[in-house]
């Protein structure tokens, strides 16, 4: 049964910073790009940033270039974000998901599996 579970929400003040964690299980991910997305109340779920279990190649929405890094560990099938100079308008619901690599990888709709979520709150 694949699952992926995030970790490291939570409330955080206006120019903090939290790392979240997407730990992966179930099957083999090489072939597989993994995303995060994120969703506020009311609003559609956004593309942030995929990497690729091979070779790490990385693709960011632009608005987020410079404060949002991901990052993976291939030995402990875990991926993470690590969120920088948080604003209030950063909070919404994160998720972490796969997608096979042939398929674009910022359309939520493509996606295989996703994590349940985890609240990042940023206070102002």
């Amino acid at each position: 049964q694949v699952q992926l579970v995030e970790s490291g929400g939570g409330l955080v003040q206006a120019g903090g910073s939290l790392r979240l964690s997407c730990a992966a299980s179930g099957r083999t991910f090489s072939d597989y790009r993994m995303g995060w997305f994120r969703q506020a109340p009311g609003k559609e779920r956004e593309f942030l940033v995929a990497i690729t279990w091979s070779g790490g190649k990385t693709n960011y929405l632009d608005s987020v270039k410079g404060r949002f890094t991901i990052s993976r560990d291939n030995a402990k099938n875990t991926v993470y974000l690590q969120m920088n100079s948080l604003k209030p308008e950063d909070t919404a619901v994160y998720y972490c998901a796969a997608v096979r690599y042939y398929k674009a990888y910022n359309q939520a709709r493509l996606y295989d599996y996703w994590g349940q979520g985890t609240q990042v709150t940023v206070s102002s």
